[in-house]
């Protein structure tokens, strides 16, 4: 959870979102010292008082200004596509989990065990416990085992939906007859929320998401209390 005044990201608590975080650190520093350059430029320009008429062209000034900005933008791609394609690889996934997205609710399904499923509501204020989050909360939390890796299936029953929590790096459209994947991997246990990030109708902003995050022991716990 993001705490009050919060101004940068949430505490990453996946791989994949510690890597974004880490490569929004590299290209905000990268920005400042183009920023820092083309700053003082600017100011030398208008402040100095140097002409020379004989000067017509400066052949390697204007090779460095083409190729230095080339060199920077190659900085930033490389590490760019890199964790772009990490974000979509699932290599080995440990458990399946679909999640389906509706008007205005979540339903989860894990294909591995029989009759594991549920429906996600969100918990309306009067029912909400001491240190409960008010429109985030819901009446049954997905729940995974930590440090595994985890493969989610994300389609829609009517509307898009966009099934979405920003301490794992997880952003995937959940679209009506169409079968998106992801896959993701908690690094500690804990309780993460998120929201539905599509505008999908009058109740958009009612439909939390809540992954608890727990081991492997609990969770097999957890498993059995529905069979």
């Amino acid at each position: 959870m993001p705490n009050w005044g919060q101004v940068m990201f949430q505490d990453a608590a996946s791989s994949v979102m510690f890597q974004l975080i880490s490569f929004h650190d590299h290209a905000l520093l990268v920005l400042t010292l183009v920023l820092t350059v083309v700053g003082y430029a600017l100011v030398a320009l208008m402040l100095n008082k140097h002409v020379n008429r004989y000067i017509m062209e400066a052949q390697t000034i204007e090779t460095v200004w083409t190729i230095l900005p080339a060199l920077i933008l190659l900085v930033l791609a490389l590490p760019s596509l890199r964790i772009l394609y990490i974000t979509d690889e699932v290599s080995q996934p440990s458990i399946t989990v679909k999640t389906i997205g509706h008007q205005w609710y979540w339903s989860y399904e894990y294909t591995d065990f029989m009759n594991v499923e549920m429906d996600s509501y969100m918990l309306p204020t009067s029912d909400l416990l001491p240190g409960d989050y008010r429109l985030l909360e819901v009446d049954n939390r997905m729940v995974v085992p930590m440090q595994l890796e985890i493969r989610m299936l994300i389609t829609a029953a009517d509307v898009i939906h966009s099934w979405t929590v920003p301490a794992l790096g997880v952003k995937v459209d959940a679209v009506p007859g169409r079968l998106n994947q992801i896959g993701f991997t908690t690094t500690q246990p804990g309780i993460f929320y998120g929201q539905c990030s599509e505008i999908c109708g009058a109740n958009h902003s009612f439909m939390p998401i809540a992954v608890e995050s727990i081991n492997t022991k609990s969770f097999m716990k957890w498993v059995s209390n529905f069979t």
